[in-house]
């Protein structure tokens, strides 16, 4: 499958954005995927994920209550809606997806396969 990220942009600090990730070539339904996000010098973290449609979401501690993933199948696409955004949530924002993963890797990037290009997401303060 292949993804393309958008929806990243410069923000005020509070301030929301929704990323979107939409997919081709494959059957989207049956990927886990998720999204990661990358700062300048550090390594790349986990935000959040979803292994199947109508299944729990997974999120990082420090964005939980304030990012939520979906999905809608139907358009092949999965958001990161971001509300209260903080300057460190300043990163580029990776979506990714695979057709295989176990639950006890949703966390892990190196387990996912397929990866969007990137979409750079600035907060201000």
């Amino acid at each position: 499958v292949q993804l393309q990220a958008s929806g990243g942009g410069l923000v005020q600090a509070g301030g929301s954005l929704r990323l979107s990730c939409a997919a081709s070539g494959s059957t989207f339904s049956r990927y886990a995927v998720a999204w990661f996000r990358q700062a300048p010098g550090k390594e790349r973290e986990f935000v959040a994920a979803n292994r199947r449609s109508g299944t729990t979401n997974y999120y990082d501690d420090s964005v939980k209550g304030r990012f939520t993933i979906s999905r809608d199948n139907a358009k092949n696409t999965v958001y990161l809606q971001m509300n209260s955004l903080k300057p460190e949530d300043t990163a580029v924002y990776y979506c990714a997806a695979d057709p295989n993963l176990i639950l006890s890797s949703i966390r892990q990037s190196v387990y996912y396969k397929n990866w969007g290009q990137g979409t750079q997401v600035t907060v201000s303060s």
